[in-house]
């Protein structure tokens, strides 16, 4: 009797779990909206859900006045407040946790009565409407032969973070949203909004001066659409407006007043002002506060709960606790809150000192690669010369990472963007905001079945998180770089139709891009091994010879290049993301604002050895003044990276060539921009690091060692913690220093090789010192 009970208690479960396994047929449904959804998101919400549905399955949802009318399958929108809708009664749940009765809080629920089945979208506020709508596309079926859910759902969300918002400067910097038109501008928005964004970040001023070739519209029309976009959504609107001009000027302060107010007129929406005290700007905070209050009183004059924020970026010590002082004796109730960004205090600190009446936004880089907030630890040194600062750059594990870190001493973020190439990032920071639990495997298959198709979710999220593995550790032993190409290239061929995706293309191209610098990589480095080999051989008799044919070898790289199908086809990519969404990867063909503003493009064959160098070295030769001299010269070159049995030789921001180095510099790869990052210069110098951290085992005991360093300016050489005096030393690029290291210390076969750091505050970075090859040499 036993088993027979289990046995149909198990066919009983199987039913159920059949049927609730059973996904709800859409194409049909009809859309029912409360009449009580303030305007415009009662118009908004279910116009995005109509034009995003008919985009992917030709299906135009149709609108009913009353549930009657609605046939057997509706969408329902709807307040949480609401008791009923045209006479069904909502879904409701009691408790004092309810998400969808928080701000911006949701429910999707499906309800089946009888013969109708109903999903419906219920919010505590517009915004919740918004992102309850968001939530139903991202999870939906769709295609030219579907429009359903997967199966029955009942889900509730509210968000973490209040603020969640990127910045979209319509200005000449960027490198694609200067090119785009309202239309894109709004399609972008809205997409923003469906993956938990709520803010939208503007750039009204100090950009008009020079507008881009590319603009559709004058920037001061643009940042006035942009803000009715923000409008339409029920998104904030932020202005992001330093003061590059001295406060105590008064004509200037009163013009920039001026102007500031005539803009706020003209505005139809506007929430908050961010002036950052720095980067730009250079003003005593007890200048800038002042101003703050006058711009406050001319803001709410139009947009009267709007609010001024202010970064202490680029403060000096006194500044800020200037700055903490004016807010404790004068306790503003017109100052909204503190913004970190970089060069700010840190995060904590600030949450810290900052009395809690006031908010704290972050205002994270998620845009740059290298010379930035949150640069990509320990990045090969051949992407950093070739991708540069603003690839296609989805960081989907380091972005969640970092925003974890920072985001539980913040009320949220609006994050820094200068194009599209970092979509990704900017759903995970958002998605992550909104849910900081949410897996970040699934965000990326959310991500791929709406932005691409529900066959590709699964496989493209991963290809997606393959390409942050490509830029992993050293290249040349990452293999997987040609299996995400392989994968990509495959899943190409599958999906014809995804070809004009802009995203896809951003997909495509650094799949392609990745290994086409990894083959260029390991062919053009493998010459430069012939080539130093040619040269190491050379006799006095024989160097013009050994000369002759090493460069011959070492430039073979540009006469007979490797894989020329994978370059025509990022060449064919960047004509298309320039056609698609007006992405500037060149500056001569496609009219980038600068080579370091994604012009990737122009870096592609950039070289991957030192044959720039090699080169030019070998021309100053004949200035020597003796054979000799030269040849002692070639044998430098030829053995630069290989200083022959027990010695030791260490690139040291080179994840490929410095083992030995312990310390990752604080831009994870300074990259020395010079000549427009098209220098002729070693390899090895345009990476370096301030201090490094060597440690060296396994060493002779009693044998002579000599420490040798290339860089620029000072080198302040500790060796087990002790200071050293150095027998050679000279502070031009290209040159060494050379320090003798006495035989006590490497008695135990070990060395701790450090660098103090001389004080330079008082120079630009570009002029500060810099380390960049260290050799230990064996005498």
């Amino acid at each position: 009797m036993k088993k027979v009970l289990i046995s149909a208690f198990g066919v009983v479960l199987c039913a159920l779990q059949s049927l609730v396994a059973q996904p709800v047929n859409l194409r049909k449904a009809v859309l029912l909206v409360s009449p009580s959804i303030p305007m415009p998101m009662r118009e908004t919400a279910p116009r995005m859900l109509r034009e995003e549905i008919a985009k992917r399955t030709a299906i135009t949802l149709k609108q009913a006045e009353d549930r009657t009318r609605a046939g057997g399958v509706s969408i329902a929108l709807a307040l949480s407040g609401d008791a009923s809708l045209f006479g069904v009664s909502v879904p409701a749940r009691t408790g004092d946790d309810v998400a969808e009765r928080k701000p911006e809080g949701f429910r999707v629920v499906t309800e089946q009565q009888g013969s109708n089945t109903t999903v419906w979208i219920i919010g505590d506020d517009a915004r919740g409407i918004l992102f309850g709508t968001g939530w139903l596309l991202r999870h939906l079926q769709m295609d030219a032969t579907q429009l359903q859910l997967p199966g029955a759902v009942d889900v509730a969300r509210s968000p973490a973070y209040p603020i969640r918002g990127h910045q979209l400067g319509y200005r000449t910097t960027a490198n694609s949203y200067d090119a785009w038109t309202v239309a894109q501008f709004e399609q972008y928005t809205r997409e923003l909004a469906i993956f938990g964004s709520n803010s939208v970040e503007g750039i009204p001023f100090h950009e008009d001066e020079t507008p881009s070739v590319h603009f559709k519209l004058p920037a001061a029309e643009m940042r006035i659409r942009m803000s009715a976009i923000c409008q339409q959504y029920d998104m904030d609107y932020w202005l992001w407006t330093p003061v590059t001009f001295e406060l105590h000027d008064a004509a200037k302060r009163k013009a920039e007043l001026e102007m500031h107010e005539a803009f706020y007129r003209q505005c139809p929406r506007l929430d908050h002002i961010f002036v950052p005290g720095g980067d730009p700007g250079d003003n005593h905070p007890r200048e800038v506060m002042p101003f703050l209050k006058d711009l406050h009183d001319r803001l709410v004059k139009y947009h009267p709960k709007a609010k001024v924020w202010l970064s202490l970026q680029g403060f000096s010590v006194e500044q800020v606790d200037y700055f903490y002082r004016y807010l404790d004796q004068n306790k503003p109730d017109w100052f909204a809150g503190v913004v970190s960004g970089p060069g700010s205090p840190p995060t904590a600190e600030t949450r810290y000192r900052l009395p809690k009446q006031y908010g704290h936004r972050q205002y994270p880089d998620i845009t740059h690669t290298v010379r930035c907030e949150f640069p990509v630890e320990h990045w090969d040194q051949a992407y950093a010369l070739t991708l540069g600062r603003e690839p296609a750059n989805p960081r989907p594990f380091a972005s969640a990472r970092i925003q974890g870190t920072f985001a539980p001493f913040t009320d949220g973020f609006v994050a820094y963007s200068d194009g599209c190439h970092d979509d990704v990032n900017k759903v995970i920071w958002s998605m992550r905001a909104f849910e900081p639990a949410k897996d970040i495997t699934g965000i990326l298959t959310e991500y791929s079945r709406f932005f691409f198709n529900p066959a590709v979710a699964d496989q493209a999220a991963g290809g997606i998180a393959a390409l942050e593995q490509n830029w992993k550790g050293p290249l040349a032993e990452n293999g997987g770089v040609e299996a995400t190409y392989q994968f990509w290239k495959t899943l190409e061929a599958s999906q014809p139709k995804l070809a004009g995706n802009w995203r896809w293309q951003l997909c495509l191209l650094r799949a392609n891009y990745d290994v086409y610098i990894r083959r260029r990589q390991l062919y053009e480095q493998g010459l430069e091994r012939d080539a130093n080999t040619i040269l190491a051989r050379a006799t006095e008799s024989t160097m013009d010879e050994a000369v002759t044919k090493a460069l011959d070898v070492i430039n073979r790289a540009d006469k007979a290049p490797v894989s020329a199908d994978v370059r025509a086809k990022i060449e064919a990519l960047c004509a298309d993301l320039y056609a698609s969404i007006g992405l500037q990867t060149s500056v001569p063909k496609y009219k980038a604002k600068g080579y370091e503003r994604g012009a990737l493009l122009d870096f592609v064959d950039y070289p991957l050895n030192n044959r720039w160098w090699l080169t030019d070295e070998c021309a100053k030769l004949k200035s020597l003044p003796a054979k000799a001299a030269q040849l002692e010269r070639i044998k430098v070159l030829a053995a630069w990276e290989t200083p022959g049995p027990g010695s030791y030789y260490d690139d040291v921001s080179n994840v490929s060539k410095g083992p030995r180095v312990t310390t990752v510099s604080d831009d994870a790869t300074d990259v020395a921009w010079w000549d427009n990052g098209s220098s002729r210069a070693r390899l090895s110098s345009q990476l370096f690091q301030r201090a490094p951290a060597l440690t060296y085992t396994n060493l002779e005991p009693g044998a002579r060692y000599v420490i040798r360093v290339a860089g620029y300016g000072e080198a302040l050489l500790r060796v087990d913690g002790k200071r050293l005096e150095p027998v050679v030393y000279n502070r031009e690029d290209g040159t060494f220093k050379e320090w003798i290291v006495p035989l006590s210390l490497t008695m135990d076969g070990q060395l701790s090789v450090t660098f103090d750091e001389p004080e330079e505050s008082h120079l630009n970075w570009r002029k500060q010192s810099r380390i960049s090859d260290v050799w230990l040499l064996k005498r």
